[in-house]
């Protein structure tokens, strides 16, 4: 598939899924692990049934690879999440995670030898501060958590850089599963699929020791006042129709990702992921009638000057425009 397409799936997807995620965290904040299981359910039996092919199928990249991957993908998740409780707010929490482009640039010149035009680097600042500059100010709004209670002194300075540490440590490794993935793709060819059945069936297991919350959610949700849906005509809870969407959107957006992945280089997928967030980010604060600062048009105008510096569509303007004069001069 072509990469404009692949891109259309993710911001689609994931824009509109963003909305149902909210609309369920608002009414049921801890209902992470419910969200997270019915999406890789989801994907998983789809993937067992047309990718797999009832598991006849053998997968063209070896397990054991797609094994250090969804390891990779399982630690950035404990380790982002274990942050919160090293005496490390949201705001900063939030902010950290928007640096992925500038860590994937780093990697990828150590690690596969990559170089850069000047338009890259100054595109991936610009794009990483404008995202800085919503993110915290978005975050402004949410009151920071933490179960740690005042400490002073060297103690509380001591978590706070451990906070830190791991906060780096998930960086970095998010950046590294990023050029594994691409590096898996150059030997062994692009199987955007069955990686996405594999990094999505492997994982379950795990979901076991989240039993129980996932059930107490299941409780909940069947409270949930009953809705009956537009053309289908069937009623069911408001809540596990809030779950159907979020986790079809989430196919939608992911299966973008995984196409991405094995069409574009390790890099480019992170700026159109972290460039996803952004417009979810701003949708979610005009959908939900968020406040919207001057510092936020601020870094929306450094996130669409980044791109376009990104892309280099003024050389490609350039070419444009010589190959049709060109073309006056031949006619």
């Amino acid at each position: 598939m072509r990469p404009a397409f692949a891109v259309g799936l993710v911001f689609a997807g994931c824009c509109s899924n963003v909305i149902f995620l909210e609309l369920l965290v608002r009414k049921h904040p801890g209902c992470g692990n419910i969200v997270t299981f019915a999406q890789f359910l989801f994907i998983a039996v789809e993937g067992f049934l047309f990718e797999a092919d009832l598991g006849r199928k053998p997968p063209a990249i070896p397990i054991r690879y797609y094994a250090i991957m969804v390891t990779m993908f399982f630690t950035v998740s404990v380790v982002n999440n274990y942050a919160l409780n090293l005496n490390i707010a949201m705001p900063l929490h939030m902010i950290f995670r928007s640096g992925s482009l500038i860590a994937n640039m780093i990697l990828g010149i150590i690690i596969l030898k990559k170089r850069y035009s000047i338009f890259k680097y100054t595109s991936i600042a610009l794009v990483s501060a404008g995202i800085f500059i919503c993110t915290f100010m978005s975050a402004k709004q949410v009151t920071p958590h933490s179960s740690l209670r005042e400490n002073d002194g060297f103690q509380a300075f001591a978590w706070w850089l451990l906070g830190i540490g791991a906060l780096t440590f998930a960086l970095l490794m998010s950046a590294r599963m990023g050029i594994f993935q691409e590096t898996l793709y150059k030997q062994f060819g692009k199987h955007s699929k069955e990686a996405l059945f594999y990094n999505h069936a492997l994982p379950l297991p795990g979901f076991i020791i989240l039993a129980s919350d996932i059930y107490d959610h299941a409780v909940l949700f069947n409270k949930s006042e009953l809705y009956q849906v537009p053309v289908l005509g069937v009623t069911m809870p408001l809540m596990w129709f809030y779950l159907l969407v979020n986790v079809i959107t989430q196919y939608v957006c992911i299966r973008g990702v995984f196409i991405l992945t094995t069409e574009c280089a390790s890099l480019t997928v992170t700026l159109v992921v972290t460039l996803r967030k952004f417009v979810s980010l701003i949708f979610s604060i005009l959908y939900f009638q968020n406040p919207f600062t001057l510092w936020h048009w601020l870094g929306t105008s450094f996130v669409f000057i980044g791109t376009l510096m990104y892309t280099e569509v003024w050389n490609n303007l350039g070419t444009t425009k010589s190959q049709l004069q060109k073309d006056d001069k031949k006619n």
